[in-house]
C-alpha cells in the first residue's frame, strides 16, 4: 500500500467522486457495522425494484457492464482510500448478489433468505474456492492498489455467487 495512512470512507469522501458512489454501494458501504451485509441487503432491495422493469437480457447486460464499471470504481476507490480491499467497498457484494438473484429467481421469500444467507456465508467465511480467489490478487508489497487488486476485490464475490448458485441448483435438483 501507500506510505500514507489509510483514509476512512465517509459521506464527504463518497460524494467526492462518482467512482466512490458506485464502489461504496451508493452509501450502503458506509455502515459502521457489517458493511458487506448492508451492501448485500441494498443489492437485494435494489434488485427487487429494478427487476420490475428489466428483462433477463437487460439484467445480463447490466451485470456485465456493472462488473467492468465496478472494477474501475473499486480500483480507484481503493487507491483513494489507500487500502487494498477496504471493507466500505461493497460494489462486489452488490454485483455478485444481483447475479445470484438473476440466476436463482423465481423463488419465494424463504428461498431468497436462503440465497442471502448462503451468499453471506461464502463471502464472509471464504471456504475453499472463495478463499483461493480472495488470495489471488492481494498486494503483498507497499505499492498503491492497482487494477489487479481492483479485480481481486470483485472476483472472490463472483466465486461466492457461483458457490451460492451451485448449492441452490443442487438443492433444487435433489429436493424437487
Amino acid at each position: 500500500m501507500s506510505t500514507s495512512a489509510p483514509r476512512r470512507a465517509t459521506f464527504r469522501f463518497m460524494v467526492g467522486h462518482p467512482a466512490h458512489w458506485i464502489a461504496l454501494g451508493f452509501g450502503s458501504g458506509l455502515s459502521p457495522k457489517a458493511p458487506g451485509t448492508v451492501g448485500t441487503l441494498w443489492a437485494w432491495l435494489s434488485f427487487l425494484v429494478l427487476d420490475q422493469w428489466l428483462t433477463s437480457a437487460q439484467w445480463g447486460w447490466l451485470l456485465l457492464g456493472g462488473f467492468f464499471v465496478g472494477w474501475w470504481a473499486c480500483t480507484l476507490t481503493a487507491r483513494h482510500l489507500r487500502t487494498g480491499d477496504p471493507g466500505a467497498i461493497v460494489w462486489d457484494e452488490v454485483i455478485a448478489f444481483w447475479a445470484v438473484l438473476w440466476l436463482a429467481l423465481p423463488m419465494g421469500l424463504t428461498g431468497q433468505l436462503v440465497a442471502f444467507a448462503l451468499f453471506r456465508f461464502f463471502d464472509a467465511a471464504k471456504p475453499g474456492p472463495v478463499g483461493w480467489a480472495d488470495g489471488l490478487f492481494k498486494s503483498h508489497d507497499q505499492r498503491p492498489p492497482g487494477w489487479a487488486q481492483g479485480f481481486g476485490i470483485l472476483i472472490d464475490d463472483v466465486v461466492a455467487a457461483f458457490c451460492t448458485v451451485l448449492v441452490i441448483a443442487l438443492w433444487r435438483r435433489f429436493t424437487m
